[in-house]
């Protein structure tokens, strides 16, 4: 076999698109290439890749071997594809024999010395791998985060182990994650404040028929203290609401784990620009 495919995934704002990780080793002078319209980090794969082969006990294949991350036209970043990209390799070259992976998906970046690191925007990829109905192999760093949604998740920390795991010579064991507990409001409580019957009363409908509220008035006049209490006022969120909000910050850090069900709260300053309130780039990402 010269080819292989294997399935990863790419972040597109909050989203997570499904990337075909194709390896081709054909007869040649020795070379490496990636193609897909992926930016430095991905190029650079070449080189994480190869050392982390060598170091893992593998054989590099002195042929002309050519990735393709498709769809070609979606930018792809990160080490996150290096993973698929170094287990295409053993496959195509017939390192790990005649294996299916048509039902996984990984998803890590890979150190010179074959350990699985941990990679940002996990959970919209966890999401989008469990209406795939595939099962996510990801770094050890990462499992509690991919498993939060109940996505069948199988992690490990060396590229060796999941090489193995996939021979059946020595099977990952299922991450079992623990499912944040709902915990009471963290923020002010509207009892602390002392007068403003007219915007407290004015807080309580907006909760309860999920108005928006607009607070005008100078500044000291307490917009603020009484904005930071509306929180406390909603309801604790539904799963998939939460799941939502936690996507959103898995982009730049996972929730804190304490918090997940409860309604994010956010006092940009007053001179903020458009693109640091709601974000953007050449790859999305939140304000």
């Amino acid at each position: 076999m010269t080819h292989a495919l294997l399935y990863s995934r790419a972040p597109v704002g909050i989203e997570a698109r499904t990337v075909r990780v194709e390896t081709h080793l054909a007869p040649g002078l020795p070379a490496f290439t990636i193609v897909g319209l992926g930016d430095t980090a991905v190029r650079e794969s070449r080189d994480r890749v190869r050392s982390a082969l060598v170091n893992s006990g593998f054989d590099f294949p002195q042929r002309r071997i050519t990735v393709s991350l498709a769809p070609a036209d979606l930018p792809k970043d990160g080490g996150r594809f290096d993973l698929a990209i170094a287990l295409g390799i053993l496959i195509a070259s017939g390192q790990l024999g005649n294996i299916t992976t048509d039902h996984y998906e990984f998803i890590g970046e890979l150190s010179l010395n074959g350990r699985l690191n941990p990679v940002s925007g996990m959970l919209p990829s966890s999401l989008a791998c469990l209406a795939e109905d595939r099962t996510l192999i990801v770094a050890a760093d990462n499992a509690e985060e991919a498993g939060l949604p109940g996505t069948p998740t199988l992690a490990a920390n060396q590229l060796a182990r999941v090489a193995a795991h996939l021979t059946g010579q020595q099977p990952l064991e299922r991450h079992q994650c623990q499912p944040p507990s709902k915990q009471p409001f963290q923020g002010g409580c509207l009892s602390e404040i002392r007068g403003q019957q007219t915007a407290k009363r004015v807080l309580e409908i907006a909760a309860a028929g999920g108005h928006s509220l607009l607070l005008c008035g100078p500044p000291g006049a307490g917009k603020s203290m009484l904005a930071s209490r509306l929180p406390g006022l909603m309801p604790p969120m539904r799963t998939a609401q939460a799941l939502e909000v936690a996507a959103i910050h898995s982009l730049k850090q996972p929730r804190n784990s304490r918090l997940f069900y409860q309604r994010p709260y956010r006092a940009p300053h007053h001179t903020s620009s458009a693109t640091a309130l709601v974000g953007g780039g050449s790859y999305p990402r939140p304000g």
